[in-house]
């Protein structure tokens, strides 16, 4: 069961690991990204490229999500595609090969489709594979991602 504030909307109080992986409650877990967090297109990719550059891709998933929450609905598609390439990278830190090709694939398709610079994320995620590096596959990722 999914933990919720008084009002009923889904929190995430449940710590984890650097992988993003839930821990028994009361366990010490990484910071995570606060639940309210709303950044700027600027914010957002400043912020994902720190974790990135932390080897922390589920955090930059996160930050992904926040944007995702509050763009502009045109950017919607795009700010949800990054995310889910980094929940790709975080599955294959995970050793979850075949997870992450898919989302990979998500991922990409909504990068590319949205154009401009984030063709170039999006093709590089295309690119890899169930057995690519993780390490490797994050630095690709971020060396990509739009300043």
């Amino acid at each position: 069961m999914r933990d919720r504030d008084p009002e009923g909307r889904p929190r995430n109080a449940r710590p984890r690991d650097a992988y993003g992986r839930p821990l028994p409650y009361g366990s010490p877990g990484m910071p995570r990204v606060p639940d309210d967090y709303a950044p700027t297109t600027e914010q957002a990719l400043a912020d994902a490229r720190r974790f990135l550059a932390e080897g922390l891709p589920f955090n930059a998933h996160e930050v992904f999500e926040g944007r995702w929450k509050c763009a502009p609905e045109d950017e919607r598609e795009l700010w949800q595609g990054l995310a889910q390439i980094c929940v790709g990278l975080t599955h294959l830190q995970r050793g979850n090969g075949r997870g992450a090709v898919t989302l990979f694939a998500r991922g990409a398709a909504r990068a590319q489709a949205y154009g401009g610079a984030y063709d170039a994320v999006g093709k590089a995620a295309s690119g890899l594979g169930q057995d690519s590096d993780a390490d490797e596959s994050i630095a690709l990722i971020l060396d990509r991602l739009p300043r």
